[in-house]
């Protein structure tokens, strides 16, 4: 990191998970000198800038990259002399790819990049995404969130709820990581004459033995169920007893966690909880409630 004309009102090189938004403050040019730190100050210490950029991405004759921070004498202006100059990453530490799929656009979206791209917290990643559209995250380091959920159905839902929020929402960047509870194989540790299950959406109808299912109210079997807290209330109603049970709630399976992660409980039907690193949300979540979880989640781990 090479800094010039110092005080600058802000710098950036120790910052993690930098992410220009909008994108239109990066600015892409081709770079024809030598990659140092001092010929790349001096050059752009003679131009001026776009009002709007902040950020120059070089791409030299050889292909590497570089990522510089400006600033401008003046704001109004449509162009303005640079008076300062940043260097935030140089070709050893910056990495630059082409992605047509990537939302350059999204903090969560560019950090998946870098993990996929092998850029770790002390590099930088420069995506030529969606639209061609340019971006870069600097030193990602995202917050990873432990995703524990029940399987079937695919991808299981509360994994891809929080996926599709990433996909849109204004949060820090975060990395899911899905824990999967496989209720066949909690099933094959019991051998009922006949299983019992919530619903036909959970993808249970092909178990080891007949199935029945808890919404259709059937008459009554021998069987084991397959639920939770929530299914045996609905039972007791419906046949005044309480059958054998195989227990499939994310929140008790998952336990005391240590790490961020995000969970669904049948109990919960209107709101959303916390139980120390652990955000809970309703079996029946909806995007905005995950999406209230994940930023709680990050806010307790001072993402911002």
């Amino acid at each position: 990191m090479s800094m010039i004309d110092l005080p600058q009102p802000q710098t950036w090189g120790a910052v993690q998970n930098l992410v220009p938004l909008p994108y239109r403050r990066v600015s892409v040019q081709r770079y024809d000198g030598a990659m140092t730190v001092d010929a790349i100050s001096r050059l752009l210490l003679s131009r001026e800038a776009y009002r709007r950029t902040d950020f120059i991405v070089l791409r030299g004759t050889n292909e590497e990259t570089a990522v510089v921070a400006i600033t401008r004498a003046e704001s109004e202006p449509l162009f303005s002399q640079i008076t300062s100059v940043e260097v935030l990453a140089m070709p050893e530490t910056c990495v630059f790819i082409h992605r047509p799929e990537v939302d350059t656009g999204n903090r969560s979206a560019l950090a998946e990049a870098a993990l996929e791209a092998g850029v770790d917290v002390k590099g930088t990643l420069v995506v030529q995404g969606l639209y061609d559209h340019v971006n870069f995250i600097h030193h990602p380091h995202p917050l990873r969130v432990r995703v524990v959920e029940v399987a079937p159905p695919e991808p299981p839902k509360l994994y891809g709820l929080a996926r599709q929020v990433l996909s849109y929402a204004d949060l820090p960047p975060i990395h899911l990581e899905l824990e999967r509870i496989e209720l066949r194989d909690l099933a094959s540790g019991v051998h009922p004459p006949s299983f019992l299950v919530p619903c036909r959406s959970g993808g249970l109808d092909d178990l080891a033995a007949p199935v029945h299912f808890l919404d259709e109210h059937p008459e009554r079997f021998d069987w084991t169920m397959i639920g939770c807290e929530r299914s045996l209330q609905f039972h007791r109603h419906f046949y005044g007893d309480e059958p054998p049970r195989v227990e499939m709630c994310p929140r008790l399976i998952a336990g005391k966690r240590s790490e961020a992660t995000l969970v669904k409980c049948c109990l919960l039907e209107m709101h959303i909880e916390q139980d120390g690193e652990m955000m809970i949300v309703p079996w029946g979540s909806d995007l905005a409630m995950v999406e209230a979880a994940l930023r709680k989640l990050a806010e307790e781990a001072k993402y911002v």
